[in-house]
């Protein structure tokens, strides 16, 4: 992994800013999910992009019953 160079302090509530350099490199906005994970006893932050809950494509996604269905599962489930 990389070093950036930068760093940020944690506040009283343990957020932490991450730098608008960043942000714009990695296409993150506001209101973007983000998946939280620990390897190594390092944190990892990465975009969380949604994928088809049967087949794990992230295309053509569609929401069902609160489950995420890419367009080519759906018609098969169509077709059962």
């Amino acid at each position: 992994m990389k070093s950036t160079g930068m760093y940020r302090q944690l506040d009283s509530l343990g957020r932490v800013v991450i730098p608008i350099e960043l942000r714009r490199s990695l296409d993150v906005s506001p209101k973007d999910l983000l998946e939280i994970s620990v390897e190594n006893n390092q944190i990892i932050l990465r975009k969380f992009e949604p994928n088809c809950f049967f087949c794990g494509s992230n295309h053509g996604l569609i929401q069902y019953k609160e489950k995420m269905i890419c367009r080519h599962c759906l018609k098969d489930l169509k077709e059962l």
